[in-house]
């Protein structure tokens, strides 16, 4: 004689089942089914069989059932909550063109993502009076210095609406490290202020407000991959981005470039006389290569920091040509090896580095209308307890 199987109750228990729906199948045989909802079920499976009879599946998929409901009432809901991935950036080439009226300096630069980031958290708070800030980093302002609540303060003026947050920054980038990592975190806010506004703003807007604040923000509103110019708020995609499959190293000392003390000892006759749309062509047509990757900053900053102008020196050196360029990120103090993921071994085994900081990388693009995603093989960063105690990062 035939059996039949109920496996509902018994492999998936759940508070929530109240009730049970009857069902007449072929052959005499009887399926229970739960009618109320259940916290998490894969697919539900009731195998009926017998002797001489071809056997029988009926599969019941209530998990694609209950994320569809799912779905319907969050669209209903509105969004109440949103985790974004903040990326950094690297100067691929930066070169300064000349000093401006307003006392900035006009730069011609190849800004590129990659994937060393910060997360950020944010929830709607119950409260239209305040947003809050927290982060695992000690020493990271949590009020209007911080560009984070900058930018959430310029989205609610320019658009006029009430949401304000709770903000959670999960830290990895270094600050004081030419990596823009302040800048990405105020233009990721943007982002995640006009999805919970129903994305009222286009992004030419959020691009266009973004400058107000700093001039490193607009480029993250490009694809990824950008040649900047002005104070850098002039942001043009480029063709063609670098490959994603490219790996680079960073090396960051625990001593840090203050950016308006490498401008101040900047003069405009120790500038390379280099063409940068020369620079720009060269790259996008034949890749990256050690005469290309030039930094104008790099003799101001190596007076401001000696060390750094060494370390560079050395991981030339000892690479022994498996780096394509090393360079110096933005202002500093980032050293840039293009080519292989791994630092040379004095890295490792001098005490002089031993509280550098080291992180493996690639280039990063986004979609149109998506915000960049984490590559799934990023590696973790540590910082050391030097690295954690900063006073002054993500001051504009």
């Amino acid at each position: 004689m035939a059996s039949s199987h109920l496996l509902s109750h018994h492999l998936f228990p759940s508070p929530l089942q109240t009730s049970t729906n009857r069902f007449n199948l072929p052959n005499g045989r009887v399926l229970l089914r739960p009618c109320t909802r259940f916290r998490k079920n894969p697919s539900l499976r009731i195998a009926a069989s017998g002797s001489g009879r071809k056997q029988v599946e009926y599969v019941y998929n209530l998990e694609d059932k209950l994320n569809k409901l799912a779905d319907e009432v969050d669209k209903e809901a509105g969004l109440s909550r949103l985790t974004l991935f903040s990326p950094c950036k690297i100067n691929v080439f930066l070169r300064i063109t000349g000093k401006r009226e307003d006392g900035y300096h006009d730069l011609a630069s190849l800004f590129h993502v990659i994937s060393l980031g910060d997360t950020i958290k944010f929830s709607l708070s119950p409260t239209k009076t305040k947003d809050r800030l927290s982060t695992n980093v000690p020493g990271v302002p949590l009020d209007e210095r911080n560009l984070i609540i900058k930018a959430l303060n310029l989205y609610r003026k320019k658009t006029g609406t009430d949401n304000f947050f709770w903000i959670h920054l999960d830290k990895k980038v270094p600050t004081g490290a030419g990596l823009g990592g302040g800048s990405s975190n105020a233009a990721t806010a943007l982002w995640a202020a006009n999805q919970f506004s129903g994305c009222i703003a286009s992004e030419d807007d959020l691009q266009e407000w973004s400058a107000e604040i700093g001039s490193d923000i607009p480029f993250f509103f490009s694809h990824g991959a950008a040649y900047c110019t002005g104070r850098g708020e002039v942001v043009e995609d480029i063709p063609r981005a670098l490959p994603p499959n490219l790996p680079m190293v960073l090396v960051k000392p625990k001593e840090e470039c203050s950016t308006a003390e490498v401008y101040k000892r900047f003069r405009l006759e120790q500038t390379s006389s280099t063409d940068p749309s020369m620079l720009l062509k060269q790259i996008t047509e034949n890749g990256i290569s050690q005469d290309v990757c030039i930094n104008d900053l790099e003799p101001p900053a190596f007076e401001v920091l000696p060390s750094l102008k060494r370390l560079k020196k050395r991981i030339i050196a000892a690479s022994r040509g498996d780096y394509q360029a090393v360079f110096m990120s933005g202002s500093g103090s980032t050293i840039v090896g293009v080519g292989a993921p791994d630092p040379p071994a004095f890295i490792y085994d001098e005490d002089d580095y031993k509280d550098v900081f080291v992180s493996d990388a690639c280039f990063l693009t986004r979609e149109e209308n998506e915000w960049y995603k984490e590559p799934v093989s990023q590696a973790g960063v540590s910082f050391s307890e030097e690295d954690t105690t900063d006073e002054s990062p993500y001051i504009s």
